[in-house]
């Protein structure tokens, strides 16, 4: 399993977002330049997380994103399920029951399974929340003398 940038990019556009909540709805052009990521990029990547409910867009004059619920109430594994489909290593782990004809007598299924289950239970248990206030904490343990 590869995330794509996609992925990888809404990470850090909703990163930005939590980090910047105070300041309500966030421009396109300074998420781009804070992050260093193109602009029509973070459009169509904003326009896939508006329609699934993520985020508040808001047009016009001092316009932009603004995250539609608290940073605390996303977890890593949904916001990457929405931008890269299914984070199943394969797809025959992918169904219940698995859509592979051979599932019955397949020895490496189980192992698929399990990774899947891995996976899934891992980036289920990380929040937009944690990774933004561990990024911040690292930041300011950033000292030299």
């Amino acid at each position: 399993m590869k995330i794509s940038t996609r992925g990888r990019y809404a990470l850090l556009m909703l990163l930005d977002l939590a980090e910047h909540k105070s300041e309500g709805y966030v421009s396109l052009k300074d998420i781009a330049d804070r992050r260093q990521i193109s602009k029509k990029y973070l459009e169509q990547i904003g326009s896939l997380l508006s329609h699934s409910n993520i985020l508040r867009a808001n047009r016009g004059y001092q316009g932009g994103y603004m995250l539609a619920q608290s940073p605390e109430r996303y977890t890593i594994g949904q916001i990457l399920r929405i931008t890269e489909g299914s984070l199943c290593p394969t797809a025959c782990a992918e169904g219940n029951p698995a859509v592979c004809e051979q599932s019955d007598e397949c020895k490496t299924l189980p192992i698929w399974q399990g990774l899947n289950n891995l996976i899934n239970e891992y980036l289920d248990g990380i929040t937009l929340d944690e990774v933004s206030k561990q990024v911040s904490k690292n930041a300011n343990d950033d000292y030299s003398i």
